[in-house]
């Protein structure tokens, strides 16, 4: 082989050897990657280990619209949110009664035949209305028998042509426009009630309660129920209370004003935080709030609400349960 020839095969094996190394380079090197690129590709890459994307972070909590005329048929009741007094209140179980001092028995003035009745039971009677008409024995002349008060006849041991005696009550008339409560009140609780506290009746037929006074306190005890008697007289106007009847004493023990209060009704949990259902124009949206002292009724607001503002008081679980339905469909 010519000189030239050979230089010219030499010079064909390093060019083969450069293409190898080059192609060698390549397959085992990354390219560099452009900044913009890089960028678009490390947001892929969190999007897909997030899983939820721009879900991330504080649960946003969102609010449910009600009209006043769903209000209505959902029994919605709404309040103002303002001052309000906290009360320590003492529950008592009671029996209704006639008032004693305005009961009174009618005997006959003489023993003699009932030739008359007047008046039957659940009458009502005017002071000197004639209840019967009797024949005396010793003179066999009639005479009335009358009404001694105004009230209703509540019961009658006499009939028509009976002998009547003045040792036994032919009438019994009673005054009903007052009535007794009488109160059980346990040991623990006796030297919590006195005379004069107010006490509100609660006769638990749906309508107000009934503010009285206790009247009188038992200096004994009862060794069936070991409970003590407290006496509270009230009106019984429109005679809406019957005798024979169980009823309710609230006693108020004590009394604390506060600034702000909501009623407990009002109050909802949510992800474990105590909510408000404040509404604003037909949106109900909830309202952390941070709670006090409470009583039965009324909470006290330390933070989260204002005076003024108007909020869900009564079936506020409806609106809960309103605002969980829109969650749901949100999330499928």
């Amino acid at each position: 082989m010519s000189r030239t020839a050979r230089r010219d095969v030499a010079m064909l094996f390093v060019g083969l050897l450069a293409g190898a190394g080059a192609l060698y380079t390549f397959q085992d090197h990354t390219l560099p990657v452009s900044g913009n690129v890089a960028a678009e590709r490390g947001a892929g890459e969190r999007g897909a280990e997030g899983g939820h994307g721009g879900e991330g972070g504080g649960h946003a909590e969102g609010g449910v619209e009600l009209d006043d005329t769903r209000l209505a048929a959902a029994g919605i009741a709404l309040e103002t949110a303002g001052p309000e007094k906290l009360r320590q209140k003492l529950r008592l179980n009671g029996l209704v009664q006639p008032n004693q001092e305005n009961v009174v028995q009618v005997t006959p003035r003489f023993p003699g035949i009932v030739r008359e009745i007047r008046k039957r039971i659940g009458d009502t009677v005017a002071k000197g209305d004639v209840l019967a008409v009797v024949e005396s024995n010793q003179s066999l002349t009639t005479y009335d028998m009358k009404a001694p008060i105004s009230g209703t006849v509540v019961d009658r041991q006499v009939g028509l042509g009976e002998y009547a005696s003045e040792q036994k009550p032919a009438f019994v008339v009673a005054d009903l426009s007052t009535l007794w409560v009488d109160l059980s009140v346990y040991r623990r609780d006796f030297p919590r009630v006195r005379a004069g506290d107010t006490v509100a009746i609660d006769p638990e037929d749906g309508g107000p309660v009934i503010d009285g006074r206790v009247a009188y306190v038992s200096p004994i005890g009862s060794a069936d129920t070991q409970t003590a008697l407290a006496r509270a007289v009230i009106a019984n106007d429109g005679m809406r209370l019957r005798p024979g009847l169980f009823a309710v004493g609230t006693i108020t023990l004590a009394e604390k004003p506060v600034d702000l209060a909501v009623r407990t009704s009002a109050l909802q949990t949510i992800d474990n935080r105590t909510v408000v259902f404040v509404r604003d124009g037909d949106a109900f949206a909830p309202r952390d709030v941070e709670i006090g002292d409470r009583d039965a009724e009324w909470a006290e607001v330390l933070f989260g609400l204002i005076p003024g503002d108007v909020y869900a008081a009564r079936n506020s679980f409806v609106v809960k349960a309103e605002l969980a339905k829109g969650s749901a469909s949100h999330e499928h």
